[in-house]
C-alpha cells in the first residue's frame, strides 16, 4: 500500500470513528440516565412520577409534574418573546440595513452570546425582577414579588436572541438574491417580496432556528434559577413562581446523598429533560419535513 493510500485509509477511518462517536453519544447519555434512575423506577411507576404534584423527598414522594409544567411555561414564554424580535431583526439586517450596520451587529451578537449565564442572572435580579414586580404585574392587575415565570422567561429570551438571530441571518444570507430581484421586477413591493419569497424560501431554516433555540432554552439553568422563584407548585400564570427541571437538578444535587432515592430522582429529572428535548426536536423535524413536502 502506497503512502498516499495509507493516509487516505487512516483519514477515512478517523472520520467514521468521529461520526460514530457523535451518533453514539446521545445513546450513551440516555443509557447512563436510565441506569442511574433505576432505583426510583423500581418503586414508582413512570406514569405516577410524571403526573403527580406531590414532592416530599423525605417521605419518598417524587412528583415531577410541577417541574415539567414550569419548564414548559418558562421556555414557551421565552420563545414567544424572542421569536418575533429575532425574525424581524434578521429581516431588517439582511434586507434593509446598510452593510456597515450588519458588520457592526455581528460582534455585538457574538458578545451577547458569550456573556456568562451568571451575569445575565445578576442583571435579571437587579433589573427584570423589579420591573416585573413594580410595572408589568400591576399593569395586568396581578400581584407578584418579581421572582416568577415571566422574569425567568424574559432573561431566557434575551439569552436566546443571539443564538437564534445568528442562525436566521445565515438562513437569509444563503437565499439567492436573484429570487428577490425577479419578484421586484414583476411588480411586487419590497415587503411582499420578503413575505412571499424570502420568508417562504427560508421557511425550513427559520423553523430549524426556532427549534434549536427552543431546545437550547429548555436546558438553560443558572440565570433562570436565580429569578424564577424555585417554588414547587403548578404555575397558573406567568406571574406565579415556578421550578424548572434544570433548576431542580442544579439546586439539589449536592444534598442527594442524605435522602434515600434522591440520587435516582434527580437523575430521573435529567432523563425527563433529555426526553422532552428529544420529543421537541422530533416535532420540529416533522414540521420541517411536512413544510418541505408542500
Amino acid at each position: 500500500m502506497t503512502k498516499r493510500k495509507l493516509i487516505d485509509n487512516i483519514s477515512s477511518k478517523w472520520m467514521v470513528a468521529s461520526l460514530s462517536f457523535f451518533l453514539l453519544m446521545p445513546l450513551a447519555i440516555a443509557f447512563g440516565l436510565i441506569v442511574k434512575s433505576s432505583g426510583l423506577l423500581e418503586n414508582h411507576s413512570i406514569g405516577n412520577l410524571i403526573t403527580s404534584s406531590e414532592w416530599s423527598p423525605m417521605d419518598g414522594e417524587f412528583g415531577f409534574l410541577p417541574f415539567i409544567v414550569s419548564s414548559l411555561w418558562v421556555t414557551i414564554t421565552a420563545i414567544l418573546i424572542s421569536m418575533p424580535l429575532c425574525l424581524l431583526s434578521a429581516i431588517y439586517l439582511s434586507q434593509f440595513a446598510p452593510k456597515w450596520m450588519l458588520r457592526f451587529m455581528h460582534p455585538v451578537i457574538d458578545i451577547l452570546a458569550g456573556i456568562p449565564s451568571v451575569v445575565y442572572g445578576v442583571w435579571a435580579v437587579l433589573v427584570i425582577v423589579p420591573l416585573v414586580r413594580d410595572d408589568i404585574a400591576p399593569f395586568f392587575h396581578a400581584d407578584s414579588v418579581g421572582y416568577c415565570i415571566l422574569s425567568g422567561a424574559i432573561v431566557l429570551a434575551v439569552m436566546s436572541i443571539p443564538y437564534i438571530l445568528n442562525l436566521l441571518l445565515e438562513v437569509f444570507r444563503h437565499i439567492p438574491v436573484e429570487l428577490g430581484e425577479a419578484s421586484l421586477s414583476l411588480g411586487a413591493t419590497k415587503w411582499e417580496t420578503i413575505k412571499k419569497v424570502f420568508v417562504r424560501k427560508g421557511g425550513t431554516g427559520i423553523l430549524s432556528a426556532f427549534g434549536l433555540g427552543f431546545s437550547k432554552a429548555l436546558g438553560e439553568t443558572l440565570a433562570v434559577m436565580m429569578v424564577v422563584g424555585n417554588v414547587v407548585q403548578l404555575p397558573h400564570s406567568v406571574f406565579d413562581a415556578g421550578y424548572p427541571l434544570p433548576a431542580l437538578v442544579a439546586n439539589n444535587y449536592g444534598e442527594m446523598m442524605s435522602i434515600p432515592t434522591y440520587d435516582s430522582a434527580l437523575m430521573f429529572g435529567s432523563l425527563l429533560l433529555f426526553v422532552i428535548i428529544l420529543l421537541i426536536n422530533i416535532f420540529f423535524r416533522y414540521i420541517i419535513y411536512k413544510s418541505e413536502a408542500l
